[in-house]
């Protein structure tokens, strides 16, 4: 948690995903775990830096989320991505927010991650912050990793790489990140607005996000990848066979 003379932090959850992969008739973040929808679940652990977070969502599912959020008492700001234009298009959304300029870091946490752990985030945070870094995500070891840190020698992280954009169909081990990020606003949104490349990813054609990493990286920003996600802060909804252990 932080105090009143540190930076100022957001909170932004991308969450204008149809859920149709998942074969849900409705955003895959409104799924409820014992009662309680991911949406809820995020909102409220963000809730000790920012008790109004953000979220990015499809504005045909803005009355639904509206009403999941009012039977759970929580407040949110809903901002629109029209388009499924991708995660580095949505990011972007946000300076349509009222807080953007008064923004300095921002904690990114993807819609569909419904146990990130406390202990996890505020240990994120907390180092980033006494780092000084650019951008910080927590990351774990798997056999199964659909993303992989690339570190140079001395550990120093390289890239964050999506396999699907390498063609590589069945995941190999690796360390991968689980969806959290804090970064600093304006160097990010500056980049993201750059015809970089790695910018459209190859196999979506959509603007991704973690292609970035790369390019802060390649220009000496630091970046740090941190060891310390739990089995608990893995779990994502790609299908419901995900989370059936959990209902």
């Amino acid at each position: 948690m932080i105090s009143s003379n540190q930076p100022s932090i957001k909170c932004l959850i991308a969450a204008a995903g149809q859920g149709t992969r998942s074969g849900l008739p409705y955003p895959k973040t409104l799924f409820s775990i014992k009662n309680k929808p991911i949406l809820v679940r995020i909102c409220e652990l963000l809730r000790s830096y920012n008790d109004t977070p953000s979220v990015i969502i499809n504005p045909l599912w803005e009355d639904k989320i509206n009403q999941s959020l009012e039977q759970h008492q929580l407040n949110a700001e809903l901002i629109y991505q029209n388009e499924p234009l991708g995660m580095g298009d949505a990011v972007l959304q946000y300076e349509n927010s009222p807080s953007f300029h008064n923004t300095e870091h921002v904690i990114l946490v993807w819609g569909d991650i419904p146990f990130i752990q406390p202990s996890t985030l505020h240990e994120m945070v907390n180092i980033h912050l006494k780092n000084k870094n650019i951008l910080t995500f927590p990351t774990k070891y798997v056999d199964s990793a659909y993303t992989f840190v690339a570190r140079d020698d001395s550990g120093n992280v390289q890239e964050l790489i999506e396999t699907r954009e390498l063609g590589i169909l069945e995941p190999q081990p690796g360390e991968r990140d689980i969806g959290l990020f804090i970064f600093q606003k304006d160097p990010i949104f500056s980049l993201l607005k750059e015809d970089l490349s790695g910018k459209i990813g190859t196999k979506t054609l959509e603007h991704g996000f973690l292609y970035i990493i790369k390019h802060l990286c390649n220009q000496g920003f630091k970046v740090e990848a941190l060891d310390i996600a739990s089995e608990e802060d893995l779990v994502s909804l790609n299908s419901i066979d995900d989370v059936t252990s959990y209902l």
